[in-house]
């Protein structure tokens, strides 16, 4: 059997395990003694012990895969014949052998005339070279990864540093006529959201050894890297970020999200406010809506039960799917709040509505004489990128009370 589909059904016994616990350790005051609640954090435990572990063999699993893939594609095609398309620019192969053939060697050394002609096609303006197509897309894949939100969130290209979006901001409605009678006006009022472009950046030194041996991968090295740097960085931003020199983030006190739910305590959370903040979103957006929370908090979600007695939270018994709450997927992030005073603790929505915005390509710099005293040499990747909640409505979150 699948070792993940082992851990999976493992992980959902131990589930129930702890629950049947619960239920059965409950006194006629509906409390559990000490000694009973400490047995059933150890379960507890346990469950969320399998599930990280889930999470790690799935991604390792991910990363064989890709580990395993050929380093040279075979030649299964035809020859080329004249008149059959071929890539150009910045997809081009010359491009992307040129490209890595400068990041390998001291600027200006050792290229011939062919290899500077091919890179003017990626040129920056600023000194650098935008990164090759193909390059470019195992960024974004390897974001995708370390980045819930690029998942989630609507991902737009951009060529201008500003966007300006057109969005309904009310509208208009029918109305009952007399016979003969004027039918009257009722227009769709409508407004914008501009999306700029925000610079992110981060730097990589490489010792010159690595960086002279043919043999070390420095492709997948620095796509990994910056994916994990620049992810991070990101993610943090399309949360709580304020608007000012980075993305207004969902959590924002202007431009973000609308709250949905304000708790009647400072330090819990019950069942009817997380009932309340899953109604307060209309029915349109909770087809496609999710949750997003802290580990801590959904630690304190997997306790509630509804009337049924049945708990709101369920783990995934399938690969690849998330865990729910009131079956509605369920994803975390360090960068939402854990439960406190005036904190808000858990988003939900359609994160469809929340753009993020990529200016252009991404701009690869090598810096040479910077580290040449310790023999590294620095590469530096740079990125504009906007996001913005569009529809604030289309969003609830729910808030600890102050």
């Amino acid at each position: 059997m699948n070792k993940i589909l082992e851990l999976r059904e493992k992980r959902a016994k131990a589930w129930e395990a702890a629950k049947a616990f619960l239920d059965t350790k409950r006194g006629t005051d509906g409390l559990v003694s000490p000694e009973d609640t400490a047995t059933y954090e150890k379960m507890e435990a346990d469950v969320v012990a399998l599930g990280k572990e889930i999470d790690r063999l799935e991604k390792q699993e991910a990363l064989d895969r890709e580990l395993s893939k050929p380093l040279n594609t075979p030649l299964t095609g035809k020859p080329a014949v004249p008149g059959m398309e071929t890539k150009t620019g910045r997809a081009s192969d010359e491009y992307r052998k040129a490209f890595w053939n400068a990041m390998r060697t001291r600027a200006g050394e050792g290229l011939d005339p062919i290899v500077k002609n091919a890179l003017q096609i990626g040129t920056d303006s600023e000194g650098g070279y935008l990164v090759p197509d193909e390059f470019e897309r195992t960024l974004v894949e390897a974001l995708d990864e370390e980045n819930i939100f690029r998942r989630l969130a609507k991902v737009i290209t951009t060529s201008s540093g500003d966007r300006k979006i057109p969005v309904v901001a009310s509208k208009g409605t029918a109305s009952w006529i007399d016979e003969e009678g004027a039918i009257l006006d009722s227009d769709d009022s409508f407004g914008q959201v501009s999306i700029g472009a925000y610079k992110l950046g981060t730097m990589i030194k490489v010792s010159e050894e690595l960086l002279n041996d043919s043999v070390f991968p420095l492709e997948a090295y620095i796509s990994r890297e910056f994916a994990r740097r620049i992810g991070s960085k990101e993610e943090e931003a399309f949360f709580t970020g304020d608007g000012s020199g980075k993305p207004t983030g969902i959590l924002a006190v202007t431009g973000g999200a609308q709250v949905g739910v304000t708790t009647a305590g400072a330090a819990a959370i019950t069942i009817e406010e997380v009932l309340d903040l899953f109604y307060s979103l209309k029915a349109p957006y909770r087809n496609k809506a999710v949750f997003v929370m802290n580990d801590a908090t959904v630690k304190a979600i997997r306790k509630l039960k509804d009337g049924n007695g049945q708990y709101l939270w369920q783990p995934s018994l399938q690969a690849g799917t998330p865990d729910t709450i009131l079956n509605r997927p369920l994803y975390t992030s360090a960068y939402v709040p854990a439960i406190a005073a005036t904190a808000k603790t858990i988003v939900f929505g359609d994160f469809s509505y929340y753009w993020v915005a990529d200016r252009q390509g991404r701009v690869f710099k090598r810096l040479n004489e910077l580290y040449a005293a310790t023999g590294q040499v620095g590469f530096v990747a740079t990125q504009r990128v906007d996001g913005k909640l569009i529809l604030p409505e289309a969003i609830k979150v729910l808030q600890q009370k102050a």
